[in-house]
């Protein structure tokens, strides 16, 4: 088996990985993170496509190179994002919502 093979292989691994962690796990941050290995899995197959003309003698297409590295970009600044809105509703689910001009208080429980 080559090492191109063993690399598709792996890439397989961590997409298959991260899809079962997205359909099983119930913690948000949990999910992102196998989001994040999904992603991984995917921006190594593109590495492999892009070495798979170099394989024959011909220089590396430049193309899947550029998208894995913009896919990278995007996928950290979508899971920064993600971390804070999870932070957030993990924020709002703690503290109890201020009461506004609006709100009446409750009526107290006079005998």
């Amino acid at each position: 088996m080559s090492g191109v093979s063993l690399i598709g292989i792996g890439a397989a691994a961590l997409v298959g990985i991260g899809l079962y962690g997205v359909l099983m796990h119930r913690s948000g941050l949990r999910r992102v993170l196998a989001f994040n290995l999904v992603g991984a899995g995917v921006f190594l197959m593109f590495g492999i496509a892009g070495k798979r003309g170099a394989a024959v003698g011909l220089p590396g297409d430049p193309v899947p190179q550029a998208l894995v590295i913009t896919g990278i970009v995007v996928a950290f600044a979508a899971t920064a994002l993600a971390v804070a809105l999870l932070t957030r509703l993990a924020d709002l689910r703690t503290k109890p919502a201020p009461m506004t001009s609006n709100d009446t208080p409750p009526p107290s429980e006079a005998p």
